[in-house]
């Protein structure tokens, strides 16, 4: 069969499939041993500038899982990182900013993302990925408001506080430096499409931390802005998702994403309700039924397909990554069991 005529990328124009499609978010990483025993020493952002390394990560769960789709390899911070921003990778922490965002000057150290010139490890990635898979393989970058938090904050937080004062206080600040990374983002996105990619994703990981009129207001317009310009460029797919959104998920529908990435945390018939039927949905098994037993994992996704009822558009995934204890077994049952419970 085509990679075009996958069951993943049927799913994600809301074709009809012979089964649901089934991936998982971090497929690639700690759970696998035959990740931890290549993977080395470093940070991630070493790893990922290595292109036999990353492309061997990056198929390691196709083959082991028998996923409908590879995940690049590589990090939401790359194009920070790669435009010399200061960003760093910490075990343990997380992206790391010595010298966060505050000014308008710093959109200097910011400056416009070159693909070839910036991450051509990243497409030669992605080069390489095509030649070898066969099932369809996507790309992703990181969301502006995602991405403006680690840089404003200078580390993870569960408050944000230094990031929502810029919007509320500097709107203007504000939007030039969401600007900035949208076009990191359509820059990054192009560039894996027009190198191979078949779909991309645009994580969100954190956009739950802010109400829905910030959401209206100070970022709905910046990824519309995104998902308009990639639309315009190629004819692939485009899934948005983000965490916590059940309260902004009414106002995704005019993003005019492919498919919208939900997490665990509503019920995905109710999620799909509220983005409309017109776009594919992603999700949600919640990731530590997965860590927890099979058993545990099964029941979830028995509930999620029995919410879906079979019908066109859905892409079975979890609410967010695979958690690192996580039994490679239970993954691996968990696909033949999606793919046999809705056998078309």
């Amino acid at each position: 069969m085509l990679v075009s005529e996958s069951r993943f990328l049927r799913a994600c124009r809301h074709e009809s499939v012979d089964c649901t499609p089934v991936w998982f978010m971090r497929q690639a990483g700690r759970a696998l041993p035959e990740y931890r025993s290549i993977r080395g020493d470093g940070s991630i952002l070493d790893a990922i500038q290595k292109p036999d390394l990353a492309t061997e990560i990056t198929l390691q769960p196709v083959r082991r899982y028998g996923v409908d789709a590879a995940i690049l390899y590589s990090d939401i911070m790359v194009s920070a990182y790669a435009v010399g921003f200061g960003v760093e990778i910490t075990p343990g922490v997380g992206p790391v900013v010595n010298d966060p965002f505050s000014t308008l000057d710093d959109l200097q150290r910011l400056r416009p993302l070159e693909p070839e010139e910036d991450i051509p490890y990243v497409l030669e990635t992605v080069r390489s990925l095509t030649k070898e898979l066969a099932v369809p393989l996507i790309g992703f970058t990181g969301a502006p408001f995602t991405i403006a938090s680690y840089l404003i904050e200078g580390r993870p937080t569960r408050s944000w506080e230094k990031t929502k004062a810029v919007m509320k206080e500097d709107p203007s600040l504000w939007n030039s430096l969401m600007e900035r990374l949208s076009q990191h983002a359509i820059a990054t996105l192009s560039a894996q499409l027009s190198n191979g990619a078949n779909a991309v994703q645009l994580f969100d990981s954190w956009i739950g931390a802010i109400d829905l009129a910030e959401f209206d207001v100070l970022v709905k317009p910046h990824l519309m802005n995104i998902i308009s310009e990639l639309q315009t460029r190629h004819d692939s797919p485009m899934i948005y998702f983000g965490t916590n959104t059940a309260h902004l998920l009414s106002s995704l529908d005019v993003l005019n994403a492919d498919v919208i990435g939900v997490d665990w945390r509503i019920p995905i018939n109710k999620a799909w309700d509220r983005v409309g039927r017109s776009h594919g949905i992603q999700g949600n098994l919640d990731p530590s039924l997965c860590a927890e037993s099979y058993e545990a994992a099964a029941q979830g996704a028995l509930d999620i397909l029995g919410q879906i009822d079979n019908q066109n558009g859905h892409i079975f995934n979890l609410g967010h990554g695979v958690l690192p204890d996580t039994d490679p077994s239970v993954l691996e049952r968990l696909v033949e069991l999606v793919h046999e419970e809705t056998r078309r």
